[in-house]
């Protein structure tokens, strides 16, 4: 089978998030099919961006995967700049159409960029090209800005995301959903829920070092903040990932004033609020809090293993009413952490896996409380919690399965699209 993915955001373990595409793609070509990956030049979710872009498209075979890299506008923040970004991508595409049609023969179109205006480009190629025309929903535009960020509904940019979104549900023969309640609201907008699938994010199990072998050592500041804490016998509460308004870093911050001094809390990564964060940590005295610059994502396993509790928060906001499905909580649940899960959701991993205790979103006391909870339980039953989490993951959530589940879904409703698009 010939795949063409559209993911302006793609990335690859060189150049960081985001990482879906690329996992399911190198399964994908694992087991023999071929996949062309369309993506930007320039994304403000890569630690960092592809070289040698420009002024044309770049191609570049990245284990398996055909990458080809439109050269697109930097930018910063969610502004014209952005807006210019994604218009420059999808025009270069829809320029490329013909040719890409030409070369790799697609039976599979694939369009999963956030946003749902390149549903437009991959129906324009998908129908020269005879193919199945999938949709891939990371998040419910336009709701997800205008819930998270206030965007008015009447907002242009919220008008375009809401025609491409109902032209998404018309027009795809799958949808593939990584957020698991959203069969209302794709109803509501003209789905037909029989196209419908859920198939949510995941870990490679390549990432995690096989039982008896040792993961990669962590980088020096890192493993001298851990073992610190360790000597002092504290227990280690671990955070790793985004530091944005949406990772809820300054209730964590309340609850560690609250905690006692029988924690210590190790926050590693970077992102838009990493500055406002650290004033925050050296203004209140905040000694009982290390922050630290991110890993490599190969050091994640080892960080995580070095911990006692690992923390992920949410703020409070009806957005997750559609499910969550965030990459961090299934890193956690891999390492064998007990967790600790503030947030409030149409869905919740650690409450299925039964790997650690779930508290209100924003309430720093209940995070507080339930960090002391999880710390005064025995080694062997935090470790009991962490079990569970881990063969949740891979029973449900690796790579290789997902990807068998996203192929027998486009296969289920492939058949009879095709069938329609001969007649």
């Amino acid at each position: 089978m010939n795949i063409l993915y559209l993911n302006h955001y793609a990335g690859s373990p060189a150049l960081g998030m985001e990482y879906r595409p690329y996992y399911l793609a190198r399964e994908w070509v694992r087991a023999g099919h071929a996949v062309q990956m369309l993506a930007a030049s320039f994304s403000h979710v890569r630690a960092r961006q592809p070289q040698g872009v420009g002024p044309g498209p770049r191609d570049e075979l990245i284990d398996g995967i055909n990458y080809r890299w439109y050269p697109t506008p930097a930018y910063q923040g969610n502004g014209l700049g952005r807006v210019r970004n994604i218009a420059s991508f999808l025009w270069q595409v829809r320029r490329d159409a013909r040719r890409l049609v030409a070369r790799v023969k697609p039976d599979v179109v694939i369009a999963s960029s956030t946003y749902p205006m390149d549903i437009w480009v991959a129906r324009h190629i998908a129908g020269l090209a005879n193919a199945v025309l999938v949709y891939e929903v990371h998040d419910l535009w336009p709701l997800s800005p205008i819930e998270l960020s206030g965007m008015s509904p009447w907002h242009p940019f919220a008008l375009v995301c809401q025609s491409a979104e109902d032209a998404a549900y018309r027009d795809a023969d799958v949808v593939v959903s990584m957020l698991p309640r959203v069969d209302e609201h794709m109803a509501e907008h003209g789905l037909d829920l029989r196209k419908l699938f859920i198939v949510p994010n995941g870990i490679s199990p390549d990432d995690w070092p096989a039982p008896g072998t040792a993961a990669p050592a962590l980088r020096d500041d890192v493993a001298q903040a851990l073992a610190g804490a360790r000597a002092a016998g504290r227990t280690i509460v671990g955070y790793a990932g985004s530091m944005g308004r949406p990772n809820a870093l300054d209730t964590l911050l309340d609850a560690a004033k609250r905690a006692g001094d029988d924690l210590h809390f190790v926050l590693v990564g970077d992102g838009h609020e990493r500055a406002r964060l650290q004033r925050r940590i050296a203004e209140e005295g905040l000694a009982q809090v290390s922050w630290l610059p991110p890993i490599p994502k190969a050091q994640i396993p080892a960080f995580l293993q070095a911990v006692d509790i690992a923390y992920i928060g949410w703020q409070r906001v009806p957005i997750y009413r559609f499910g969550i499905a965030p990459n961090k909580l299934m890193d956690y649940m891999m390492a064998g952490c007990a967790v600790l899960h503030s947030v409030e959701a149409g869905n919740d991993p650690v409450a299925e896996a039964r790997c650690g205790l779930t508290v209100p979103p924003e309430d720093p006391q209940a995070v507080a409380d339930g960090l002391r909870q999880l710390a005064a339980l025995p080694a062997e039953e935090r470790a009991a919690m962490g079990a569970r989490g881990r063969a949740f993951v891979q029973a449900e959530h690796t790579y290789p399965v997902l990807a068998r589940r996203f192929l027998a879904a486009v296969s289920r409703n492939g058949a009879i699209a095709m069938h329609a698009h001969a007649a």
